[in-house]
């Protein structure tokens, strides 16, 4: 049996984020064993959005594929880069007629890989349904391989395990994003679909889901808007580990890391556990 092995790096949020994620990414790779580099982007920017600038950084500090979510339009010149830019993806399940794209075919020493960006919609933007648009999807992807990272952008917990009864055995992992707090429910199905509720979160977790604590609480005692800024203190770098059959697609593991920013390269003691 062949194996590769997927790292997926939890929400970058800001300057923090990318840089904890600049610092650890080669290293985390080489001490996983990783072949392949996936990390959502969509609050690299000050915590909304990203820009052209901070995707090229991002593929430089060896991340392969960029998913993103409900802020990938925050910041306008992301809207032409996106179509010049294929590894840089938003929701599939965004309607015709938008720019980029949700689906990335990749090549991994010749093993052939499917990435599908996927967003919820309980308490999300409308949009088209996660579900139809990942049958549609799959059987594309899968006509070309059999191994499918799904990052599934959603608030609520139900519709993301939802998705997961939905497409068992279809997808080689499905990630969740989106809420910025891991979740210790990661497991991998009979069926061999790898899953995860939330990742988690790469950036300062002295924080309110990575900004800074007075304007969010703020906001929650008088309901008033505030101007939200990214948190700086505490960096952990957050994400999950999956191995996965290359014969068949099939996950054979799944593991969830998260770890502190310490100045120093990565030691084993350290990434286990969270």
């Amino acid at each position: 049996m062949a194996i590769i092995k997927i790292l997926f790096f939890a929400d970058i949020v800001g300057k923090p984020g990318r840089f904890i994620l600049s610092q650890y990414c080669k290293p985390l790779k080489e001490k996983f064993g990783a072949d392949y580099v996936i990390a959502n982007v969509e609050n690299a920017a000050g915590g909304f959005g990203i820009t052209p600038e901070m995707v090229r950084k991002v593929f430089t500090y060896g991340v392969d594929c960029q998913t993103s979510g409900n802020h990938i339009w925050d910041r306008q010149e992301i809207l032409k880069y996106i179509d010049e830019q294929p590894k840089l993806l938003r929701p599939a399940n965004f309607p015709p007629g938008v720019p980029g794209s949700g689906v990335l075919i990749d090549d991994i020493n010749g093993i052939k890989i499917g990435i599908l960006n996927l967003m919820g919609r309980t308490y999300m933007k409308e949009i088209d349904c996660p579900f139809r648009t990942a049958d549609r999807e799959l059987r594309k992807i899968r006509e070309v391989t059999g191994i499918v990272i799904i990052d599934f952008h959603a608030e609520v917990t139900s519709e993301k395990q939802a998705l997961l009864y939905y497409l068992d055995g279809k997808a080689s992992a499905i990630i969740g994003t989106h809420t910025h707090v891991q979740t210790a429910d990661e497991i991998v199905s009979e069926r061999g679909t790898a899953y995860i509720s939330d990742v988690g979160m790469t950036g300062p977790h002295d924080s309110i889901i990575g900004m800074d604590k007075v304007p969010s609480l703020d906001r929650f005692l008088t309901g008033m808007p505030k101007r939200f800024t990214c948190a700086t203190d505490d960096l952990k770098i957050s994400g999950a580990v999956v191995t996965i059959d290359t014969d068949d697609g099939g996950a054979e593991a799944i593991e969830r890391f998260r770890i502190d920013y310490t100045g120093e390269k990565p030691e084993e003691s350290e990434i286990k556990g969270t």
